[in-house]
């Protein structure tokens, strides 16, 4: 029976896809020497394991939206569930790679996307945990099936620049911002109300009073 093994060993972003995806190198290895693997369907659950790094006070500024102040993390802050991935490995001899991708989302009524924007530099704690199937042949070459034990995982810490790459491949200098129907309504009419072009423009008339930009913060 297989001993598989689970490591990843990189992440980057992948390009030229409907959405911004991340691709993870995932190493599968197994235990029994030559031993014929002709295919692993695989299942991911993955977690943001939050609690397994250090937060700037910049990061816990911009994080408060998620965790709340900064008083009440040691109730707030615990490992979250980010997403689910799957993955079908072809055959294989004792070890092989293959590319898992994970679909990521720019929409900030995501909790993910709030904490991976939250921080600045560093790395992101993730889990994976496996479960899944396992198509193999034992000593007479008879085709053979097990499940994946429930309790092979493997860690990774992501650097959070790699998120940040990929958000600029897909939506370069921009952020999407989700509003109800009739909020939208609102603000279209202000805009064309005043004949502002963009809606740039428009936020940019808005804002300042309660906002600076950074730069004008870096003056004062």
């Amino acid at each position: 029976m297989p001993e598989l093994r689970f490591q990843i060993e990189k992440a980057e972003p992948q390009r030229f896809t409907v959405a911004p995806t991340l691709l993870f190198k995932l190493r599968i290895t197994n235990g029994v020497p030559d031993e014929v693997i002709h295919s692993v369907a695989l299942r991911c659950q993955i977690q943001l394991e939050v609690t397994r790094r250090q937060y700037t006070a910049e990061d816990q500024a911009k994080l408060r939206d998620l965790f709340g102040e900064t008083e009440r993390w040691g109730q707030t802050l615990k490992t979250m569930l980010w997403t689910h991935a799957s993955v079908v490995a072809s055959a294989f001899k004792d070890t092989t790679v293959v590319d898992v991708p994970v679909p990521c989302t720019f929409d900030f009524n995501v909790a993910a996307t709030k904490y991976f924007h939250g921080i600045g530099d560093g790395d992101v704690p993730l889990n994976f945990l496996f479960s899944g199937t396992v198509f193999y042949a034992d000593r007479n070459g008879a085709l053979q099936v097990c499940p994946i034990p429930w309790d092979k995982e493997a860690r990774f810490r992501l650097p959070v620049q790699a998120w940040h790459d990929m958000m600029d491949i897909y939506y370069p200098n921009s952020a999407w911002l989700c509003l109800h129907r009739d909020i939208f309504e609102r603000l279209y009419q202000y805009k064309v109300a005043r004949g502002i072009p963009t809606w740039e423009q428009m936020f940019e008339n808005m804002v300042p009073s309660i906002v600076p930009r950074k730069e004008e913060a870096i003056k004062r």
